[in-house]
């Protein structure tokens, strides 16, 4: 039976609605003003801590929630940013991720990953369509393989993008390991030691870093006076690496060996240690990367140590510069190290001549 008017009145009236807490009731709890709750609640970084935890005690005690839709409206800043890559399973992406989620989180962001099931221009297109849905201030992308040079990539007016590891072109900001001076420092060291028949394992052609590498190991052995042959192509994997350490064993003309990455150094010398050839005896060995495990091989392998986690903290550093209207400022190029281990040593003291490149 539905009560009469009267009641449903009286009824309203001993139930009234819960007022919703606002940025008012917060700032006088806490003895601040309204602006730095603002602050407080947009993560910005110009409050002192003492006056922080005031505030977000406050907001505890409440139970205020912050209305970010309100928010955004209000700014045109959604406090969220976008990360497109290709692949988890990398050591290096895993890593550059963490350090990006690091700072995003720091400067009061959120991320919105979204991976990519190949690393072409229609993957990375429908990407950023989906991100827009997702309402992002910015995007990250970390895909390492030649696209974005040539790209018919269309990005979002207004929408700040930097890229990881790709040879993007002009357009877009970029942020990347110096894989020049990282394969120099590593081609240089067999040189010093008295390698001159140095061979290069190389990734696959469709990746950047790969061919960057590729391209120093060239350049470093003919400013040394030395005729460098043609790269082995691998694909990265431990196998590949494995499948042209073979091949390698069965020269005694070659004293040296430059791998594009860790996994496949790790590879070649498995390889030869099956065949029997000595590491660094007979052959010396380099990689690239300084994984958690490499110096762990046997021998513990020489490489080229890479910062990923700077890689990461810096790319939201110029993507958040670009947020505030700001020029990308710094050096966007991370530099490298060579971590010395004991997979490299001098060259023997004579080597057989030159193996024709069809044994290879």
């Amino acid at each position: 039976m539905t009560p009469p008017p009267s009641e449903i009145k009286s009824a309203s009236r001993r139930a009234p609605r819960t007022r919703t807490v606002s940025m008012a009731d917060v700032a006088a709890r806490a003895g601040v003003s309204s602006q730095t709750v603002s602050r407080v609640s947009n993560g910005a970084q110009n409050v002192e801590d003492g006056t922080r935890q005031k505030v977000l005690d406050a907001m505890a005690a409440l139970d205020y929630r912050p209305n970010s839709a309100a928010r955004a409206l209000k700014t045109g800043r959604f406090r969220s940013v976008g990360v497109i890559m290709f692949t988890l399973s990398t050591l290096g992406n895993m890593r550059t991720l963490d350090a990006i989620v690091t700072a995003a989180s720091g400067a009061g962001y959120t991320i919105t990953l979204m991976p990519v099931a190949q690393p072409t221009e229609g993957e990375v297109a429908g990407a950023f369509s989906r991100l827009q849905e997702e309402a992002v201030d910015g995007v990250v992308i970390i895909i390492e393989a030649h696209m974005l040079d040539r790209a018919d990539v269309i990005i979002p007016s207004g929408l700040p993008v930097v890229i990881i590891d790709s040879d993007a072109g002009d357009p877009f900001v970029v942020v990347d390991t110096d894989q020049e001076q990282g394969t120099r420092l590593a081609t240089q060291h067999l040189i010093d030691l008295g390698h001159t028949r140095i061979v290069h394992v190389a990734g696959p052609d469709t990746s950047y870093s790969a061919t960057r590498r590729s391209a120093s190991w060239h350049a470093t052995m003919r400013d040394a006076g030395l005729e460098p042959e043609a790269p082995l192509k691998g694909d990265w994997t431990t196998a590949s690496g494995h499948r042209l350490g073979h091949a390698i064993a069965s020269r005694d003309d070659v004293t040296a060996v430059v791998a594009a990455n860790d996994q496949m150094a790790l590879g070649v010398m498995h390889a030869l240690h099956e065949r029997g050839r000595s590491i660094p005896g007979e052959i010396s060995v380099v990689g690239f990367d300084d994984t958690d495990e490499s110096g762990s091989f046997w021998p513990p392998l020489t490489t080229v140590h890479q910062d990923f986690g700077e890689i990461g903290a810096r790319s939201m550093r110029v993507l958040l510069e670009l947020l505030e209207g700001k020029p990308a400022s710094g050096d966007r190029i991370v530099p490298t190290r060579l971590v010395v281990r004991e997979s490299a040593g001098p060259a023997p003291a004579a080597a057989a001549p030159r193996a024709s490149d069809s044994q290879i």
